[in-house]
């Protein structure tokens, strides 16, 4: 049995602005294995990030737990890295600047921290890149940097809310790929927030399946598509399949939650 790297055990989230309360996350209880790579889904505004920042001890929850193995998150620490969906790069910073600068704020060697960054940057497929501005790079590049940046902190367990949002269609199919290669060498625990359905069955081992707001587990499939995959996986008729349950599952909360907005119109 794979050990147990992160838990949530009835994690809720409420917010109160103006005297009005807003319900965001009720009841998350989740598991998630070391090394395993797990996407959730669901409609808009349904707690996806909010999730995540949970996870990462960014917010503190209204109630229940976070645990990363067996230890309680109260705040962000080494052992948790979160990849945003901007890059978030200094432009007055090298590549490998930008790279060093957490594990420095950490209080690591300097000299140390650059040879890890570079063979992170090999890693990522970077390599001669180092001294390169943020703007000299494609979009492509500076994700790679982000996540270089992510994994040169150390963590274990990497968070990554829809890091491929802002990149074309064919630049975000060939940075699926590329994370799956960097999950495989890696041996990260995953956790991945993405609105591409695609995506999600493409890089997981499970999908998760929010509710629309408050966010609520609804289903948990579990990937049973082969390792290592590659991208011609996705016109097979088994990766068609779990795309079209979770996009119905999916459509299913998005049609009920503006059933209820039209009925309390009217």
């Amino acid at each position: 049995m794979t050990p147990e790297k992160l838990a949530t055990d009835r994690l809720c989230k409420q917010y109160t602005k103006a005297g009005t309360q807003l319900e965001v996350l009720r009841d998350i209880s989740l598991s998630v294995a070391d090394g395993e790579f797990v996407s959730i889904v669901g409609a808009s505004g349904c707690g996806k990030t909010t999730f995540l920042r949970l996870v990462d001890g960014l917010i503190a929850p209204t109630s229940g737990t976070v645990l990363i193995d067996g230890r309680p998150v109260s705040q962000p620490g080494p052992h948790i890295a979160f990849v945003f969906q901007q890059d978030g790069l200094f432009p007055w910073r090298t590549v490998i600047d930008n790279m060093i600068l957490g594990p420095e704020l950490q209080g690591k060697p300097a000299r140390q921290c650059r040879q890890r960054a570079r063979e992170i940057l090999a890693l990522v497929g970077l390599e001669g890149f180092e001294q390169h501005y943020p703007h000299e790079l494609s979009g492509g590049m500076r994700q790679r940097v982000n996540i270089a940046r992510a994994l040169a902190i150390g963590a274990d367990v990497l968070l990554m809310d829809e890091p491929f949002a802002a990149l074309d269609a064919q630049t975000r199919t060939i940075m699926q790929a590329e994370l799956t290669r960097i999950w495989r060498e890696t041996k990260k625990t995953v956790l991945l927030v993405t609105h591409q359905i695609d995506e999600a069955v493409y890089l997981s081992d499970r999908v998760v399946i929010f509710t629309a707001r408050p966010g609520r587990l609804k289903e948990i499939i579990e990937i049973k598509l082969p390792r290592p995959r590659n991208l011609d996986i996705k016109w097979t008729p088994e990766f068609v399949d779990y795309t079209n349950h979770i996009w119905h599952s999916i459509e299913e909360e998005v049609r009920m939650g503006i059933g209820l907005e039209l009925t309390s119109r009217t």
